[in-house]
């Protein structure tokens, strides 16, 4: 079969179209024959960087949909054949991968497998930094970084369902800004001046919940644009910027929270409530709540393209692999 693998770290030019022998489900694990793979910035950052690698070569991608190729022992609920979505720890960009079966996922009546393959990273996590980490409430306003990625895309729109009283975004071009109002945002800031902005539209107040995959300087210019007993939520490192730390002398005065977030993490650590926070989040595009633009497209060989694109930090929404028609 065909797969995406970088045998260096290094630009998207690092990425090679490799043949490799047909992985087979062991116990509690499913094969896929993908259709469509999830390009994600923590791809990128793997074949820069080695985000999450354990060793080279390495396969990337995190999320695929297609249909159930076979069942390894002990799995029950799914069917050769089905249509599903599943969250990977590694090896998407390719024609067959294995998942474990509590991170393999049948599609909801009315979603096409394209659209499926959008899902499994970007909208748990959005669901969660809303409502499960976040903890929104009807009301509030909310400060998202990245507002018009696909991450961004998802949680401006799960807010504003969640009857967010506002929801800013922040983003870098005028054209991310444009795409970002579109789903769910009432203004968009620039990240130079973006607490300056939060304090000028809320009066001084600040607001009541930042997301923020950014950290370093931008996480703490973001603890200052807090209302008194607001959340921030961290859930990544995007800016390459030195572990953060945080203490008593930041919070205590107004009652401020800190978290984090990682479904990766979830998935590993706590493998059922990730199952459930992911059926929950399905439910919310079933039901019409929320909707994930694929804004670009490539075929399996072009995924340094897409990592191109994606690197470059112009593009919006969500980009995908076509594996097979």
């Amino acid at each position: 079969m065909r797969a995406i693998e970088f045998p260096e770290y290094g630009g998207p030019e690092v990425l090679r179209l490799v043949e490799v022998p047909v992985p087979r489900p062991g116990p509690g694990e499913v094969a896929v024959d993908v259709s469509w793979a999830g390009v994600n910035f923590a791809d990128v950052k793997a074949r820069a960087e080695g985000y999450r690698v354990d060793a080279l070569p390495y396969r990337p991608g995190l999320e695929v949909s297609g249909h159930v190729r076979a069942l390894g022992d002990g799995v029950e609920g799914l069917d050769v054949g089905q249509e599903v979505a599943a969250l990977v720890g590694g090896g998407a960009y390719a024609d067959v991968v294995v998942a474990r079966a509590e991170s393999v996922f049948p599609l909801p009546e009315g979603l096409d497998l394209r659209t499926a393959a959008t899902l499994p990273t970007v909208l748990p996590t959005a669901h969660a930094l809303v409502h499960e980490v976040g903890r929104l409430r009807a009301g509030e306003s909310v400060l998202v970084h990245g507002a018009a990625g696909g991450i961004g895309t998802a949680v401006g729109q799960l807010a504003r369902a969640a009857g967010a009283g506002a929801v800013y975004g922040v983003a870098s071009t005028d054209a991310k800004a444009a795409y970002a109002l579109k789903h769910g945002y009432d203004e968009v800031f620039r990240p130079e001046t973006f607490d300056e902005d939060v304090r000028r539209v809320t009066g001084g107040r600040g607001v009541d919940l930042v997301l923020d995959p950014v950290g370093g300087d931008t996480l703490r210019r973001g603890l200052g644009v807090l209302a008194v007993f607001g959340r921030l939520v961290s859930f990544g490192n995007a800016g390459g910027g030195a572990p953060w730390q945080v203490g008593q002398p930041e919070l205590y005065g107004q009652g401020h929270a800190v978290a984090g977030f990682s479904v990766l993490g979830l998935a590993q650590t706590a493998p059922a409530a990730a199952r459930a926070l992911t059926e929950r989040a399905l439910r919310a595009v079933s039901e019409g709540a929320v909707s994930l633009p694929v804004t670009a497209e490539f075929s399996l060989a072009e995924a340094s393209e897409a990592h191109r694109l994606l690197g470059g930090r112009t593009s919006t929404g969500k980009l995908l692999l076509r594996v097979r028609d």
